[in-house]
């Protein structure tokens, strides 16, 4: 019921914005969180590149940074291997979607896999070996704001739930929230 309500309203504020209500590419990242002593350790592990033991949670969003699929995983589970059941649950909620970025922890056979299975053409953005400090990429900070909108939701800033799926929802409820609020704003003149 959640999923439903949340898609309803994502559509309402995709139109709010001038955009069509279903989306045509997104963005797919992870987080790494920690997890309180309530997750039980089935569900749990350790983020090694982060050094974060916990849960990790896998987004696409689209381009307005609204969420379209979500799925939470153990830390452990590498991001080439979390976005096969995300890109198939995207693919089942969201026909139209041709074009998915992602970051360079999606590389290898992952692109080929998205073409041939779903018609998805997996575009990776990487940073250049000459950015000696830090640097805007393109797509990919769309991702990254979802997340610290996430982040701005108390119950959201280590993961308490017991179950993966108890947590996908107040992530979904925590978009809700946002969206809400979005659409509670009077529209500025200058905005189309």
């Amino acid at each position: 019921m959640i999923a439903e309500f949340h898609d309803r309203l994502r559509g309402t504020v995709r139109e709010r914005e001038g955009r069509e209500v279903e989306p045509t590419a997104g963005i797919i990242d992870a987080q790494s969180v920690r997890a309180a002593a309530t997750v039980p350790a089935a569900s749990r592990g350790y983020d090694g590149g982060k050094k974060v033991p916990g849960r990790k949670r896998h987004i696409v969003t689209d381009t307005l940074g609204l969420l379209l699929a979500v799925a939470v995983t153990a830390a452990n589970i590498g991001d080439r291997d979390a976005p096969a059941g995300l890109l198939m649950r995207l693919r089942r909620l969201h026909r139209d979607i041709t074009l998915v970025w992602a970051d360079g922890g999606y590389t290898g056979s992952l692109g080929g896999w998205c073409r041939d299975q779903f018609a998805l053409t997996l575009e990776i953005v990487k940073r250049t070996d000459d950015m000696a400090r830090f640097v805007v990429l393109p797509r990919r900070w769309v991702a990254e704001r979802t997340f610290a909108w996430l982040m701005n939701s108390r119950r959201l800033a280590r993961d308490y739930e017991i179950l993966p799926a108890t947590s996908e929802a107040v992530i979904r409820w925590s978009m809700v929230t946002r969206m809400s609020r979005r659409l509670g704003r009077p529209r500025s003149a200058g905005r189309h």
